[in-house]
């Protein structure tokens, strides 16, 4: 689940801010965006700006929120073909700072992303007005329970979170749906005066995209959705969101795949490893030489964030080597704290979007169901959504369908071979419930198909540059496999 991704959120959110630099400070476009000299050492190359929007497009008396925003330049601008715009997924994560995307789309696209209102350098709520409050808040998110006395902990603990965010985070908090943020990149492609609007999106920013065709169908130009969200899943339907969409399904699948391309050098036994963990933590060495102590929720979070790159095989063998042979070192873990305000808005968002049970005890029942698909996967994707049966967030902004509203031809990526986090099954519906999809398969396992293979990144190109989509069940091949 970018995407319903908490831990995604968790590992991006230091991120947030970090930008870069270019046009004169405040100067107003016609078109209402200031641009702004970017923050202090940020990587070069963009332009920095920003857009003030309606808070809510119901109510236009409410007042506004601001959305921030950066521009890669194409490189070939005698030959510029016009805007494309981003957003990596979450939700939660900062998207300011796009990539180049590929290099052909880079030459002859100027590309644009923002942090979504709630988020990075853009409004944010504000749940937290004491330092000591975060301890609760890293007891209760990015982890799941295993016994019935650590269940009622992690119901009070998120419930304190929720409570804090319903007193401190102010209006906010109740505009903040991808509805809402859809309606915030439609304000975008006008003053950047594209009649239709050109995107890419990954995990999360598919939701986003499939939000936007059917809300504004007659301006969908070129979505490119990669990582694909069932948003029909997402919206409505029984049960919590987490276990409707069902990421815990592609962890066995990813895991075997894996496992496979591991035979010939891992000795290990998976199995025989989460079996020990469930007896109690393990202390090993990391190659930084400091003490970890792995405990069984911490080695599925990890395991989990391996699965989702199968370029990361290397070092997912060396950890489960590790906890198999506590002797050997494991990979040391890389990235800084969280942005927990962005973290905390983009459980807004997911909260606004989607409809969840209130009663956070029926999560356990399903985590229990999740778990006899994929072991250890399955509740900790559940549990994700925990703060949804306690935070009463609403916006009157939110859109729950209809998906197969008429457009232009949209492009979705998928990776065949697993994707704990945006399951291939739910890129296989989603081709069939919107009305004008095409599924471009990539064979391999991990979150996310573009920069992994030659075959999707010229897809990619003739798809902006020429509207084309590929023919219906085409199957790319990665460049390398998981261990080169």
């Amino acid at each position: 689940m970018k995407s319903p991704k908490l831990r995604a959120v968790l590992a991006l959110g230091a991120a947030a801010g970090v930008v870069a630099l270019s046009a004169p400070a405040a100067v107003a476009s016609p078109a209402g965006i200031v641009w702004e000299t970017c923050p202090a050492g940020s990587p070069g190359g963009y332009d920095c700006g920003r857009l003030d929007v309606p808070l809510s497009y119901q109510d236009p008396s409410a007042g506004t929120a601001t959305v921030a925003i950066g521009r890669l330049p194409a490189t070939d601008q005698a030959h510029k073909l016009g805007t494309i715009f981003y957003n990596p997924g979450g939700p939660g994560s900062p998207g300011r700072f796009a990539p180049a995307l590929t290099p052909a789309l880079h030459a002859r696209y100027d590309i644009v992303g923002m942090d979504p209102r709630g988020v990075g350098a853009s409004s944010k709520i504000h749940c937290f007005t004491d330092p000591s409050q975060l301890e609760v808040l890293q007891r209760a998110l990015g982890t799941f329970p295993l016994s019935a006395e650590a269940e009622q902990q992690q119901i009070a603990d998120t419930k304190t979170i929720t409570d804090l965010c319903e007193q401190n985070a102010g209006p906010l908090a109740n505009h903040l749906s991808t509805g809402t943020i859809a309606r915030d990149l439609d304000r975008l492609r006008a003053a950047f005066g594209e009649a239709k609007l050109r995107y890419y999106g990954k995990s999360y920013g598919t939701y986003l995209g499939e939000t936007y065709a059917n809300l504004f169908p007659g301006r969908v130009g070129t979505l490119a959705l990669d990582a694909v969200d069932d948003p029909s899943r997402w919206a409505t339907g029984p049960g919590p969101m987490s276990y409707r969409l069902a990421g815990y399904v592609d962890g066995p699948r990813a895991l075997q795949s894996f496992l496979d391309a591991c035979a010939a050098r891992c000795t290990f036994d998976y199995s025989a490893i989460l079996d020990r963990l469930a007896t109690g933590p393990i202390t090993v060495t990391d190659t930084a030489g400091h003490q970890v102590t792995v405990t069984y929720q911490s080695a599925i979070a990890q395991i989990h964030t391996y699965l989702t790159d199968a370029q990361a095989a290397p070092q997912l063998a060396a950890y489960l080597q590790s906890l198999a042979n506590p002797a050997l070192p494991i990979p040391a873990s890389a990235g800084g704290p969280p942005d927990v305000d962005s973290l905390l808005g983009g459980g807004a968002t997911l909260c606004s979007d989607a409809a969840n049970p209130h009663d956070p005890a029926v999560w356990a029942g399903y985590a229990r169901a999740a778990d006899r698909v994929g072991r250890g996967f399955g509740p900790y994707d559940v549990y994700k959504t925990l703060p949804c049966a306690t935070w009463d967030v609403t916006d009157t902004g939110r859109y729950t369908g209809p998906w197969n509203r008429p457009t232009a031809p949209i492009l979705l990526l998928a990776n065949k071979q697993g994707d704990l986090e945006t399951p291939y099954d739910g890129a296989v519906r989603t081709e069939k419930l919107l009305a004008n999809a095409r599924l471009l398969t990539l064979d391999t396992y991990g979150h996310g198909s573009r920069g992994k293979s030659a075959c999707v990144d010229k897809s990619l190109d003739t798809y902006f540059l020429t509207g084309a989509v590929p023919a219906r069940g085409a199957v790319c091949a990665p460049d390398k496999g998981p261990f080169g």
